[in-house]
């Protein structure tokens, strides 16, 4: 029998493997929490060939490290402390910065608490293959963990742990490489300690730790311009140049409130909370929404937006309500009012031209009717910043003079494509080489006596206007995940590939379990053109006793994407596919989403049917919900389907059943307005692209909507409110839901006042039905698009819809208020959407197909995979409608082309806005809106929505255009100063030609 001794640990041991810590719960209570820590003497080093520990699992680092380096020639590995990585990650990151990197614990422990994205950007290195790190687990090896010494802060606690680990590596690799009779000296690498604390640096050097700074570290790389142009602002400690240049320079902004102080105002109803917006037509104004208010805070002036960015979380305060203004009539253009601004000496507080601006703007405040006020107030903090990589083009005029092609360090200005950014300065020496490219640039800081945010290069994207770095811009911009798929998603998928197929039907097969056979149903799928991922397809027949039996079967996208595996992870993180003119960022691989789970016509496949029985006048008998098996017996695109349905000498069953399909969602369509649904429009137009291959546009028109189109909606509407209200019966505390919030009556004033003044409308918005009602109303015999331009602008009024959890919110709030429906969810369509595959898996659990996934029945988890999912979905409509944008102007440009004359188009125009300087108008006919800009002076009749420009045809008088006017625009495509790339310029032709103003 083997002998067993016990040892008993001494209590000196007990300070090093026990960690105490205190912490609040929900309550408010504060309790203690004493965790037990095992330590060991066999964690490895992780360094290849070590004779002292045992082999590491996973990255080995190499034997002596690396020697490329001028301060280490023998070699070296790195030892990065938390704050390298919170401030430096583009550093390490770049694929130039390639020395070996010992990981701690204690670092990626702290990364995890300080900041979840850049956690989830060092996890991703580590698992890299173009990457040498090693997590070395300090906690847990004896002879480098550490316990907090009383008084002695987190911090400092973490610091001593990282010199210690460095110390006993450089300690480890010497006793692993002694002398030897054949080499007396022999090459040993150091481990060097990576800070930009000097605070660090100094203990570390007083104990004999070899340390350096990032800068110090990488001005000794080979590649050192480079990554000198990627370093943060923020983490380096010694003054910068433009930082000893502000050092003596007053402040231009106030400084914020303590933390403490905003979140105890808020909690009082002193101060507010709330988003920053900025103001895309004014670089000088912006507004909060708060929910103390209808309207939101105004902010005028750049000190009263105090360094905010779009986005940031914000608290505001707000004036006394004699000091409330009205937001600005005129266009001011960052472009330019700054640009003589130099990068070095921009700091000036007396500047002409910002101050003539902001004085003009606060002119045109002070001058609106009383009756437009708002509150108004100023940024007193920043409870979360919203600061990231942004796309960027440098501005060529900021380049000193003499310096277009000497690679010196020089401040330029990075111009965002978004023009609801700031300009961003950051120091360089690749800034001729950079002029003409995309770069993406990430904020750092924002000091109070620096006019604006400091930042720093990433990398180029490519040369703009180029389509692969339009392309990648874009997506960048609006956050597109559009990695590809790695192998551990991959390995998720079928082992079958290409080749999976339905099996033989037998109920023990995982693939027929409790499945119901509706292979023999005449079913159809009806979508757009060239539609690869066909997730929802229809039938309908006639029953014995007279009521109609209509089906939807959606793919069992939830039979391939299990709960809590990596594809299911990363479905969750995309959120939504996103589509672009000529490509699609898919959330799930190709196999799925133009495969296996796409309704392909001929072949079977497993689906989600909701299946109904109606009477003929489309009233709901009763609902079946069930897994099926179907096979599709042919795949429309809507022209197809509208040609078949209205060819009288089509009398098969499957154009029967078109018709059929039809009839019902006719009234369907006509019970949901009866109930006060709303006829919405929103601008679409079809872009023609030359060829698949090339994917150049070629023309644009608007897209046409038929019958067919209505039929499918009607369907997928119906679909959804049923399983929304199963799912909600089901689980009420977790439903997966979605809901339209009724606007703000305050939303519609400036619509309101625009209709009636310049139309002799009126508007109701007393309730969705009333305003369903005025907007039919809303009609002009001579114009048929004036009621399309009407609806446009009432749903640029409206909230957004939004997924939600049903135990989250009251439930009188269920509704939604644009389809006029108590309850709504998303379920068909799953193969672009990740809200619908949780929709699927809690009504699978509700028919006791499977039990529900325990994620699902956690509100918490709910609420936050849906705050990402309601992200991602905006962000992916915004570049959906940039690509649209984009290839617009390129269609443009391609039909002047084409024609062989001047890129010049002349198309009929709305005004839709009017300025103090300009005109905002939209062509219908491109769905494209834009602005007229005046360079005289005008009269502006704020009032009545009106300008008057003197025109010589008529004699000296002056010509009015109003909101609602109908004009003509001269439309050309050039490179617009802050995207770089083309965009559509638009110029007045009639009533009045503008090149003259």
């Amino acid at each position: 029998m083997v002998e067993i001794t016990i040892r008993k640990r001494p209590r000196t041991d007990a300070v090093a493997t026990q960690r105490k810590f205190f912490k609040k719960t929900a309550r408010g209570k504060v309790v203690k929490v004493l965790r037990e820590r095992y330590l060991r003497d066999d964690v490895a080093c992780g360094i290849e060939g070590c004779s002292a520990c045992n082999e590491a699992s996973g990255t080995c680092l190499p034997a002596l490290g690396e020697s490329g380096h001028r301060l280490y020639p023998t070699g070296h590995f790195v030892l990065p402390d938390t704050n390298v990585f919170l401030h430096q990650m583009d550093v390490i990151e770049s694929g130039l910065f390639t020395p070996p990197i010992v990981l701690l614990q204690t670092v990626l422990e702290e990364v995890r608490h300080r900041s979840l994205p850049l956690y989830s950007r060092l996890k991703a290195l580590t698992k890299g293959d173009d990457k040498r790190i090693y997590v070395f687990y300090n906690e847990f090896r004896s002879e480098t963990a550490v316990a907090r010494e009383e008084g002695e802060s987190p911090n400092d606690r973490n610091d001593r742990s990282i010199r210690k680990s460095a110390a006993w590596y450089n300690t480890h690799i010497s006793q692993t490489h002694p002398p030897t009779r054949a080499q007396k000296n022999p090459i040993v690498p150091s481990v060097v300690l990576l800070t930009d604390d000097v605070e660090n640096r100094r203990r570390a050097e007083v104990e004999g730790v070899k340390c350096v700074s990032v800068r110090q570290y990488v001005e000794g790389t080979k590649d050192t311009n480079q990554l000198l142009d990627l370093l943060s602002a923020a983490g380096e400690n010694p003054l910068q140049p433009t930082q000893a240049v502000n050092a003596g320079r007053a402040a231009l902004y106030p400084d914020y409130l303590p933390q403490a102080t905003l979140l105890a105002g808020v909690k009082a109803g002193e101060l507010h909370q709330g988003h920053f917006n900025a103001n895309p037509y004014n670089y000088l104004e912006g507004n909060v929404p708060v929910p103390a208010f209808t309207k939101p805070v105004l902010l005028i002036g750049r000190e009263n937006m105090n360094r905010a960015i779009q986005g940031d979380v914000v608290v505001v305060e707000v004036f006394d309500k004699k000091e409330w203004k009205a937001p600005g009539d005129a266009v001011v253009s960052q472009e330019s009012t700054l640009r003589n601004d130099d990068p070095d000496e921009s700091e000036e507080e007396e500047n002409d031209d910002v101050a003539l601006a902001e004085a003009r703007s606060r002119r045109i405040a002070h001058a609106a009717p009383p009756s437009e006020k708002q509150p108004t107030g100023r940024i007193v903090g920043v409870l979360k910043r919203n600061w990231r990589a942004y796309v960027c083009h440098i501005d060529g005029a900021s380049l000193a003079s003499g310096a277009a092609t000497a690679l010196t360090l020089q401040s330029v200005f990075a111009q965002p494509v978004s023009r609801a950014l700031p300009r961003i300065r950051l120091r360089t020496r690749q800034a001729p080489a950079l002029l003409g490219q995309k770069i993406l640039v990430t904020v750092d800081r924002w000091d109070v006596n620096s006019r604006y945010s400091e930042g720093h290069f990433v990398r180029a994207l490519g040369a703009a206007e180029s389509k692969e770095a339009e392309q990648e811009s874009l997506l960048l911009e609006y956050e597109v995940p559009y990695r590809p798929f790695g192998k551990a998603i991959l390995d998720c998928l079928p082992r079958e590939g290409e080749q999976w197929v339905v099996p033989p039907k037998n109920p023990s097969l995982p693939e027929w379990r409790d499945r119901e056979d509706l292979r023999g149903l005449l079913i159809c799928s009806i979508d757009p053109p060239g539609c690869q991922d066909i997730d929802d397809a229809l039938h309908a027949r006639k029953l014995p006793n007279g009521n109609v039996e209509a089906g939807v079967h959606i793919a069992d996208v939830s039979h391939f994407v299990l709960p809590d595996n990596p594809m299911d992870s990363e479905a969750a993180a995309r959120g939504t596919t996103v589509y672009l003119v000529d490509k699609r960022i898919d959330m799930l691989p190709a196999l799925l989403g133009t495969n296996l789970c796409s309704l392909r016509p001929y072949v079977e496949r497993l689906a989600f049917s909701v299946i109904w029985e109606l009477t003929p006048e489309a009233e709901i008998v009763n609902v079946r919900f069930m897994k099926s098996v179907i096979a599709s017996k042919a795949a429309f695109t809507y022209e197809e389907a509208q040609l078949r349905k209205d060819d009288v000498h089509q009398q098969d069953e499957l154009t029967q059943s078109i018709r059929l399909l039809n009839s019902i969602a006719q009234k369907l369509k006509a019970g949901r307005m009866a109930a006060g649904a709303l006829n919405l429009a929103s601008p679409e137009v079809k872009i023609h692209l030359d060829s698949a291959e090339s994917s150049d546009p070629i023309d644009v028109e608007q897209k046409e909507q038929r019958e067919t189109n209505s039929l499918v909606e009607e369907f997928m509407l119906l679909a959804n409110i049923s399983v929304a209200r199963k799912i909600q019966e089901t689980f009420p505390q977790t439903a997966v839901l979605r809901r339209h919030l009724p606007p703000p009556r305050t939303n519609f004033e400036k619509l309101q006042d625009i209709l009636k003044k310049r139309r002799g409308m009126t508007l109701d918005v007393s309730s969705s039905g009333a305003l369903a009602a005025s907007l039919d109303k809303c009609i002009d015999p001579n114009n048929p698009a004036f009621n399309t331009l009407v609806r446009i602008m009432a749903t640029r009024c409206m909230l957004s819809a939004e997924y939600f959890c049903s135990g989250s919110v009251a439930r009188d709030t269920f509704g939604h208020y644009g389809l006029a429906s108590t309850i709504y969810t998303h379920f068909t369509s799953p193969i672009r959407r990740y809200a619908d595959v949780l929709a699927h898996r809690q009504l699978a659990a509700a028919i006791n197909y499977t039990p529900l996934h325990a994620s699902l029945h956690s509100k918490a988890v709910v609420e936050r995979v849906l705050g990402v999912v309601n992200r991602r979905h905006r962000m992916a409509q915004m570049a959906g409608r940039a690509s649209v944008e984009f290839y617009v102007g390129l269609a443009l440009k391609a039909r002047g082309q084409r024609e062989g004359r001047a890129v010049e188009v002349r198309e009929e125009a709305f005004v839709i806005r009017t300025f103090r300087n300009g005109l905002g108008v939209f062509v219908s006919k491109l769905g494209l809106e834009g602005l007229v800009m005046f360079k005289r002076e005008i009269k502006f009749d704020s009032e009545n929505y009106t300008i008057s420009i003197p025109s010589p045809k008529a004699k000296g008088k002056d010509i009015s255009i109003s909101v609602f006017d109908k004009v003509i625009v001269r439309i050309t495509v050039e490179k617009d100063r802050n995207t770089q790339r083309g965009a559509v310029k638009m110029a007045l032709v009639d009533p009045v030609d503008s090149a003259d103003l």
